[in-house]
C-alpha cells in the first residue's frame, strides 16, 4: 500500500484553506472577485501579518493574484487578492510557468520511457502533467487512470484531520486542481472528488470540457 505523503504545498495548513476558501467563494460572487487582508483577517481571526505570510507562499506557488487597488480618491492604494483560478483576468503567471516546465518535463520522460505516453490529445497530456505535479507538490502520490479520467490519491495526507474540516478541504483542493488545469489550457475539468465513507480514500473524477452542459464556476462537487 501506497503510504500518503506529508502534508504540504498551498493546503499544508488550515489557515490556508481558509484563506483559499475564502478567495474562491469571492471568485464565484458576482460583482466581487478580489479581498483585502483586512476582509481576510475580519473573516479568519488571524493576525495581518499572518495573513500577509500565507499570501505571500501563494502568490509564489501560482495559487494567489495580487493586484493593486485603482482609486480615484487620496489615500494610499490597497493591495487586493484573488484566487488563480486561470479565467481571463484570474492568471497567474507563476502557474502559467509552472504548468509550461511541467510540460518539458513530461515530453522528456515519454521520449525516454515510450510506453509512458497517453493516449489522450496533446493538450489533454499536458494538463495531465501540470496536475500530477501540483498533487506531488502537495503532498500526494498520484496515480492517473487516462481511460476512466480519474486520479487515485489514496491514502489522503489529510485523512487525519479533523471531520468537520474536510467539506472545506475537499472543495478547496478541487479548486487548485481546476485552476492547475485551466492555466494548462486543454480540455479536461477535474470535475468532482468521488465521495467516500473512508477519509483516507480520494478520487478525482476528470471530465472533457465539452460534456459539462449547464456547470459554471471554478470549484463543483466535494466529498
Amino acid at each position: 500500500m501506497r503510504n500518503g505523503g506529508p502534508v504540504c504545498g498551498p493546503i499544508s495548513t488550515y489557515s490556508r484553506v481558509q484563506l483559499l476558501h475564502l478567495l474562491f467563494e469571492a471568485e464565484r460572487a458576482q460583482g466581487r472577485a478580489e479581498l483585502t487582508i483586512g476582509e481576510l483577517c475580519e473573516a479568519t481571526g488571524l493576525h495581518a501579518n499572518t495573513v500577509r505570510e500565507h499570501l505571500q507562499r501563494l502568490i509564489e506557488g501560482g495559487y494567489v493574484i495580487p493586484t493593486i487597488e485603482h482609486r480615484t480618491v487620496r489615500g494610499r492604494p490597497r493591495t487586493l487578492y484573488r484566487a488563480a483560478t486561470g479565467a481571463p483576468g484570474a492568471s497567474s503567471p507563476v502557474a502559467r510557468d509552472k504548468a509550461k516546465a511541467a510540460a518539458r518535463r513530461g515530453d522528456l520522460m515519454r521520449r525516454m520511457l515510450p510506453a509512458t505516453a497517453s493516449a489522450l490529445s496533446t493538450p489533454a497530456t499536458y494538463q495531465l502533467d501540470a496536475l500530477v505535479e501540483h498533487l506531488e507538490e502537495s503532498g500526494f502520490e498520484p496515480v492517473v487512470d487516462d481511460a476512466r479520467l480519474t486520479v487515485d490519491l489514496s491514502p489522503c495526507p489529510h485523512a487525519a484531520g479533523r471531520p468537520e474540516d474536510r467539506p472545506m478541504l475537499c472543495q478547496v483542493h478541487l479548486g487548485l486542481m481546476q485552476g492547475v488545469m485551466n492555466e494548462a489550457g486543454g480540455p479536461l475539468v477535474a470535475e468532482c472528488v468521488q465521495a467516500s465513507a473512508d477519509p483516507a480514500d480520494c478520487t478525482v473524477q476528470l471530465i472533457d470540457r465539452g460534456q459539462l452542459t449547464d456547470r459554471t464556476g471554478v470549484a463543483h462537487g466535494m466529498a
